[in-house]
């Protein structure tokens, strides 16, 4: 699988201009799309393809990730390394990455990083009147303890003062779980009222709030109805029945 991922970069005041040149991004991509590091597997390798038609420069930023009000929150490390650091992708060509541990694995808790893969801009040119797109790929990266990881997970539901639905899960495991998507149905229903696409990485001991505003396609149960979720993670399918709470 490979994933692509744009970030806008201006150039001096070239973007504020009336008129302005846009310079298409290079065609990057990455596989795979995560790393997994343990202390059986200590070196872990991605592979950069190019695409387009000219050589791109690039370079990666290595991250520690934490979370905090469901926030991702993100600071230099040198607890994982890449090599190499800096390169040049050659017009249809790929770079071997390798993605390696500088500390050893935690006893007891899954460690994550991300790996910010950065096109650098060119040189600066008088003759250039625009703004560039850059590409900017970020990859979680996950290092396993030395005990078996599993996320626990605890789901609640409630209604707000507007009558939209909030859904709440805490991770109280020792990994992340990431949440694709989501259904919610009531438990006689054949078919779910509402479907959720999400996306959502919930590392260990945090939790994630999603606020689902109400309709008349969708009015929101009442609090005390049982509601049965069914969500697609990369832990597999779960299934649990929340009470809406009062």
């Amino acid at each position: 699988m490979w994933t692509r991922v744009i970030i806008v970069v201006a150039y001096g005041l070239f973007l504020f201009l009336a008129c302005v040149g846009v310079v298409n991004a290079a065609a990057l991509g990455v596989s795979p799309v995560r790393v997994t590091l343990s202390e059986n597997q200590k070196i872990g390798t991605l592979t950069v393809r190019n695409d387009g038609t000219e050589p791109v420069p690039m370079q990666m930023e290595l991250m520690s990730w934490a979370q905090e009000e469901g926030e991702d929150v993100y600071m230099p490390t040198r607890e994982i390394l890449a090599n190499p650091p800096i390169f040049t992708i050659p017009a249809g060509g790929s770079q071997l990455i390798r993605i390696g541990l500088r500390r050893a694995p935690d006893a007891q808790h899954e460690r994550t990083y991300r790996i910010f893969v950065q096109e650098l801009p060119p040189p600066p040119s008088p003759d250039f009147n625009g703004a560039k797109i850059l590409m900017r790929i970020s990859l979680p990266v996950f290092v396993l303890p030395k005990v078996t990881t599993k996320p626990m997970l605890r789901w609640k539901a409630e209604r707000t003062s507007d009558g939209a639905l909030k859904i709440s899960l805490i991770n109280n495991g020792n990994a992340h779980i990431q949440i694709a998507n989501f259904s919610l149905s009531l438990p006689d229903g054949a078919q779910p009222w509402l479907t959720q696409q999400s996306a959502s990485y919930v590392l260990m001991g945090k939790s994630h709030n999603w606020i689902l505003p109400a309709n008349s396609e969708n009015p929101t149960p009442k609090s005390g109805t049982t509601i049965k979720l069914i969500a697609q993670t990369d832990a597999g399918k779960v299934e649990a029945e929340i009470m809406i709470a009062p």
